[in-house]
């Protein structure tokens, strides 16, 4: 295709290996060093530096810098969906790594995917919404959308629909998991139910990791809110 998206320009920053490993470590939503990428990616810090500016130049990456350091994020919630989105066509077509650990049940169970939860219990969150007509297809470019009932229900966990739609960012968006193979909920809503959650003590984020500890009263919490 001649004219329109130079998709092939995203595809080519992506798929190299190094700069693939950097944009993943980037999913835990953190603010990462140039050095600690550098480790992430197994490579020396000036490579990763050249990595790192290619980055910024195609738009996937955002910088600050703080006293004598540079933090590096996913330049938005539109980059974290890609690369999660590809983690699960990797997986479905069987292009996995084989670097297994501990966590990798952790991992499955619950995880940030950039600013939202993801993993089986995110899956079941979205499922449950689904189910009880709470979600419906919008013609909004997210999508999704809430039905009546559905905002009645999220207002009653305490969150401000009114300041998340004062935002440009779509309220309810479809993320393709790539351990469930299925949806979770990303956008705005799904960005400010996994704050909530994380405020009344239910998840926890581990440190220097992406996956997400569910207490176990909150496990009971959100089975409650969430029916299967």
């Amino acid at each position: 295709m001649k004219d329109g998206p130079d998709i092939a320009r995203i595809g080519s920053l992506i798929g190299d290996p190094a700069r693939a490993n950097i944009l993943s470590a980037l999913m835990s939503g953190k603010a990462l060093t140039a050095t600690e990428l550098a480790t992430e990616a197994g490579i020396t810090g000036q490579t990763a530096s050249s990595h790192l500016k290619k980055l910024m130049e195609g738009g996937l990456l955002t910088q600050a810098k703080q006293g004598r350091h540079r933090y590096f994020t996913l330049a938005g919630p539109e980059v974290g969906t890609v690369v999660e989105a590809l983690m699960g066509l990797a997986a479905r077509k069987g292009h996995l790594r084989t670097r297994t650990g501990p966590k990798d049940p952790a991992m499955r169970a619950a995880r940030v995917c950039y600013d939202h939860l993801a993993g089986d219990l995110a899956v079941r969150m979205y499922d449950s919404l689904q189910t009880r007509g709470f979600l419906v297809v919008s013609t909004d470019k997210g999508g999704l959308g809430l039905t009546e009932g559905g905002r009645n229900f999220v207002s009653t966990i305490g969150i401000d629909l009114d300041a998340l739609g004062a935002t440009r960012r779509p309220l309810c968006r479809a993320c393709l998991d790539w351990s469930e193979r299925r949806n979770h909920l990303a956008g705005s809503l799904g960005a400010a139910l996994f704050d909530r959650f994380q405020d009344k003590g239910w998840l926890r984020r581990e440190a220097g990791s992406r996956v997400v500890t569910i207490h176990p009263n909150g496990h009971a919490e959100l089975c409650k809110l969430f029916p299967a």
